[in-house]
């Protein structure tokens, strides 16, 4: 006679040798590679003891190359559910301790059924990323499992926040579901990305180059832009993932969830001293947000990225917004391919999830020369229009102080969709700065006079009284308001709760066309 106990404690002994994955030795391997296992990043990740595994026992059937003689506990990945503050989240954690976390048919199969159960219950889902690549001796079923992953990457893009987190080597196809996905974090010295490894290059171009210079966090995070978040150790990465979670909703039917605040003084008359009279001096744009935005609250992504425009999530009043802001002490804040790029990927992400975009512009236009226009700044920057048009989220604008030409209108313009745009009374709207529009249109007036210089700044005046103030674009509706900088974050709230039940419709289409 069968004694159920004896299976119960088959089932318990099964489950520890699946928990040990790759055994003790590789454990330890792992650890003094400075990272941690792929069931203690869940334990991070998640609320303690919320995790639940699914598909523990599944493993590889291949019989090729020795492959037979080789158990794979889990096949070298784990998947399953749990919760982040509260709210469930699914997961994939790839074991590298198994197989080196390479890629199989029944690895993919787990990541793919994980990512169905995500997207059919409206829920985040959070890959963390540590594999050598596709499993070689399982040939093209492993390139068909990533064909499988990357189709639900682009299937429930914009449906559900999809998170990568690189956490070791992700090299070769692998790097194409990450750059798919909503959001990257990598950890300094011990993640890298790259389609082809130092070797490669090497044999091809005779390039040498180290695999952290080549693809490790500071290059995606500063240089390719591949990459939104980078931290110095993998707690301090999950704790980040778990951070930005909580700006998100869970599914793009929610609205991101609001925090009570308690703070009733909402005037700010600090934020005269933030922003200098003269037009060309230099500011922290991360000044004015820390004035209007709640205590604490900004979350910048891809921070090292096209320092120029900053972006990030933040909460005003308890009310997750997303922020996209000229910044002025870099590049005097223009727009150039990289900035482009950035704010409409950025843009578009808020609006998949009925995150409002709050826009603080100071620009000067798009940045000039010919590497610029040789780059494609025209195709890139056209994304921004793109990118705000399109959205349909609540759109506020606040010009802090320039706003010329092209970027003018780029930037959420009431012309292409803005809600509401306020004016600080010093801001300057036109077509290009006073200075540059005086010297073009009175260059023989000016060239003719006795005392040119005093006659170049005469006409400046002229033309900022005449055209460059926010009056003239208020009178014809371009600004709905001119307000008193100390009363920003007050207008602000004011908007947003106007705006919270804001709905808007676009012409029935399968999608548009932006200028990729």
């Amino acid at each position: 006679m069968i004694d159920i106990y004896e299976k119960i404690n088959e089932l318990y002994d099964k489950r520890r040798e699946v928990e040990l994955g790759g055994g003790d030795e590789r454990i330890e391997k792992q650890h003094e590679k400075g990272k941690l296992t792929a069931r203690e990043r869940i334990e991070l990740l998640v609320d303690k003891g919320s995790f639940v595994e699914l598909s523990p026992f599944i493993e590889h059937r291949t019989n090729d190359f020795g492959l037979d003689e080789q158990k794979g506990p889990g096949d070298g990945v784990v998947t399953g559910y749990g919760k982040v503050n509260g709210r469930p989240i699914y997961l994939f954690s790839q074991d590298f301790t198994v197989f080196g976390g390479a890629l199989g048919e029944m690895h993919a199969k787990k990541i793919a059924n994980v990512m169905d159960l995500a997207a059919k219950n409206g829920t985040p889902f959070v890959g963390l990323n540590d594999s050598g690549g596709a499993r070689i001796q399982e040939g093209v079923v492993s390139l068909d499992g990533y064909g499988h992953i990357f189709y639900r990457n682009a299937i429930y893009s914009g449906v559900i926040p999809q998170i990568s987190v690189i956490m070791g080597p992700c090299a070769g196809g692998a790097v194409y579901s990450p750059a798919i996905t909503d959001f990257v974090f990598m950890v300094e010295k011990t993640s890298q990305m790259f389609i082809t490894g130092p070797k490669v290059i090497e044999t091809v171009t005779g390039e040498k180059i180290s695999a952290e210079d080549l693809g490790g966090a500071h290059v995606h995070n500063s240089i390719s832009g591949n990459a939104h978040f980078e931290a110095s150790s993998e707690q301090e990465v999950l704790e980040e993932v778990r951070k930005l979670l909580s700006y998100l909703p869970q599914n793009n039917e929610e609205k991101p969830p609001r925090l009570v605040v308690n703070e009733e003084n909402d005037y700010r008359p600090d934020l005269t001293d933030v922003i200098p009279f003269d037009a060309v001096r230099p500011y922290d744009v991360r000044k004015v947000i820390e004035q209007v935005c709640d205590a604490d609250s900004f979350m910048e992504t891809q921070k090292n990225f096209a320092k120029n425009i900053v972006v990030g999530f933040a909460r005003i009043k308890g009310e997750t917004v997303g922020l996209v802001c000229n910044q002025p002490k870099v590049m005097a804040g223009g727009l150039d391919i990289n900035s482009s790029d950035k704010a409409a990927r950025f843009i578009r992400t808020c609006d998949s999830f009925n995150i409002p975009i709050i826009t603080f512009e100071d620009v000067t236009g798009f940045f000039p020369g010919v590497k610029q226009e040789h780059g494609g700044i025209i195709r890139h920057g056209a994304k921004i229009l793109y990118a705000y048009s399109e959205a349909t989220v609540p759109k506020l604008t606040v010009i802090l102080r320039k706003a010329y030409g092209g970027a003018y209108v780029a930037l959420n313009s009431k012309s292409i969709g803005a809600d509401l745009v306020f004016a600080w009374p010093n801001a300057e709207i036109a077509v290009m700065g006073p200075q540059g529009a005086a010297n073009i249109i009175f260059a023989k007036e000016i060239q003719n006079s006795d005392n040119p210089e005093q006659v170049r700044q005469q006409k400046i005046e002229e033309y900022r009284e005449k055209f460059a103030n926010p009056y003239v674009a208020a009178s014809r509706g371009m600004v709905d308001d001119v307000i008193d900088p100390r009363e920003t974050r007050i207008k602000i709230i004011q908007a947003l709760e106007m705006l919270r039940n804001k709905k808007e419709s676009r012409p029935f289409k399968k999608h548009g066309n932006i200028p990729l």
